[in-house]
């Protein structure tokens, strides 16, 4: 994680402090967490980049339900669990 120096006016300081203070988090995260509320987080564009490369991932299988392998899995290993018992 990268540290920054900025320069803020002593008054608006004062107030980021008193806010992270009353939230019971840290300046550094309540500058954290206002500038992802700003800017969104992640940025759109880097969302959809995933995505694309997602897609292009899972392009070679084909279309499948996601519901599907979800029971699937989950039926796998409660059958793995009660051979256990």
């Amino acid at each position: 994680m990268a540290k920054v120096l900025i320069s803020v006016p002593d008054d608006l300081l004062q107030r980021i402090d008193r806010e992270a203070a009353a939230r019971g988090t840290t300046r550094s995260r309540f500058l954290e967490e206002a500038a992802v509320r700003e800017l969104g987080w992640p940025a759109p564009e880097d969302l959809d980049r995933a995505v694309r490369r997602a897609r292009e991932a899972l392009a070679p299988y084909g279309s499948f339900e996601s519901a599907a392998l979800i029971r699937k899995d989950r039926d796998e290993h409660d059958a793995a669990d009660r051979r256990r018992l």
